[in-house]
């Protein structure tokens, strides 16, 4: 071998050294289109400030299968319950180990009103779908000669389902269920009217009050008489039932309880009105008794009010004549009542202490006002100028709905016994029948009005 062949050149080397770090150029050659990370740990090493040491330590050091195999069933879902709620949402699909830094947080307003909207239930059954109130009434009925006066009561629905109506000497029975009417007494006198009519809450006896400072106690179901009742002054405009007690209310002012299971039926006499008594309402437990009248006032008097004829509480913010007094259904101190032509207010009251809760303006004559049994709603009927019947919602007497139709002032209002229908009489000699409330089907049986249809209104004539 030659010498020449033999030597080792020694030249420099053509491939680069290798550096521990790559530089920026060299790494943008490696991945193109890729820019720098804003991370500065490597992307296959979990982020330290992400991560929570003390429970990752918990988890890994915590129990092991075989003391949850020694467990029973019942103290095994306790204590994973109990983790659970410990350890919130890092006990079930928690990382231990995470690859990037948290979020930012929110701010915890929005955060708490984000989950208020999300966590709300959107089920179907949690839905509450709207009411449908039909804007026509479901009958008319013709009722001629009725007397256009503010003050009388002349309408009344039993709870036999049947409708007394006064329409001026006489008295007529229509019964909602097979649409018969029946004419029950005339008086004798061609100037005589009848004032009021009230049934008993048995439904069987019906109590008329005339002009003639009387009241009548009569059997419908036979067509008789059973007893009269005297000792007024003036007409009687309205009345009311407390079981066995009948509660008379005049034009002289006086209010006459009367136990129609005895011969000498005045027990008491009631008097703290200065003018006229045209409404009256008995409390659903049968404890308190409220008064309204022309005199502006509205006076609430105790059962026991026998021989202490004081009233407990005087209201006297009105403005006008208080015709229309109702009691709640469900709570039995709170009393609604309404206001004439130069009030047209609504007003609830607290009857254990005397105080008005709520006043809306309703911008008309008040001459009725009920309580729905089935809702949370009040109705209430007015004259001039647009004589309307109006649904409130309770308790913030927002307006739910007018229903129109009557071409003369509502006087008198009354409700069904099963608490879905409602009865106008109108001084534009019309009865009305109105659905609505629509009635719980567990509530028991309800009204039936015959030949009844929500799309076209039928009339009849009541004699």
């Amino acid at each position: 071998m030659s010498m020449r062949s033999a030597t080792v050149r020694c030249s420099p080397s053509r491939t680069p050294p290798r550096c521990s770090r790559p530089c920026a150029s060299v790494a943008s050659r490696l991945t193109p289109g890729r820019t720098k990370s804003p991370f500065t740990a490597d992307r296959f090493i979990p982020s330290r400030s992400a991560v929570d040491f003390d429970y990752a330590h918990h988890v890994l050091t915590s129990g092991s299968n075989e003391l949850e195999e020694e467990c029973s069933p019942a103290k095994l879902h306790f204590s994973r319950t109990m983790a659970e709620n410990l350890a919130g949402s890092k006990s079930s699909n928690g990382k231990i180990l995470h690859f990037v830094s948290k979020p930012p947080g929110c701010d915890h307003g929005r955060e708490s009103s984000l989950k208020a909207v999300y966590k709300q239930c959107t089920s179907p059954k949690a839905r509450r779908t709207a009411r449908v109130i039909p804007q026509v009434p479901e009958r008319i009925l013709d009722a001629p000669e009725v007397l256009d006066d503010f003050y009388l009561n002349l309408v009344h629905w039993g709870k036999s389902n049947k409708l007394a109506v006064a329409l001026g000497g006489a008295v007529y029975i229509w019964d909602a269920a097979t649409g018969q009417t029946n004419q029950l007494l005339e008086m004798e006198s061609p100037d005589d009217y009848v004032a009021s009519v009230s049934w008993c809450q048995n439904g069987h006896y019906l109590a008329v009050g005339s002009n003639q400072n009387f009241v009548q106690l009569w059997d419908v179901a036979s067509l008789k008489r059973v007893r009269t009742m005297k000792g007024h002054s003036a007409r009687v405009q309205c009345m009311a039932w407390n079981n066995s007690m009948l509660s008379s209310g005049s034009a002289d002012g006086a209010i006459h309880q009367h136990d129609v299971r005895i011969a000498d039926d005045r027990i008491a006499v009631l008097s703290a009105h200065t003018q006229g008594v045209c409404g009256l309402s008995w409390s659903g437990e049968g404890k308190l008794l409220a008064s309204g009248g022309n005199d502006n006032m509205v006076n609430i008097w105790n059962a026991s009010s026998t021989t202490e004829c004081k009233p407990l509480h005087t209201l006297r913010q009105h403005q006008a004549a208080v015709k229309a007094v109702s009691w709640c259904p469900w709570q039995n101190s709170l009393l609604a009542t309404g206001g004439g032509t130069a009030d047209r207010c609504i007003r609830l009251w607290n009857a254990n202490t005397g105080q008005c809760l709520v006043q809306t303006d309703t911008k008309s004559q008040v001459s009725g006002i009920l309580w729905s049994r089935e809702h949370r709603e009040i109705i209430s009927s007015h004259g001039f100028s647009r004589n309307q019947l109006t649904i409130w919602r309770y308790p913030n007497m927002t307006k739910v709905t007018d229903l129109e139709g009557h071409t003369g002032r509502v006087l008198s209002l009354t409700m069904s016994p099963d608490g879905s229908h409602v009865v106008s009489l109108g001084a534009d000699e019309t009865i009305r029948i109105w659905n609505c409330f629509t009635a719980k089907q567990t509530a028991g049986k309800r009204v039936t009005v015959p030949d009844q249809s929500t799309c076209a209104v039928r009339a009849s004539r009541l004699r």
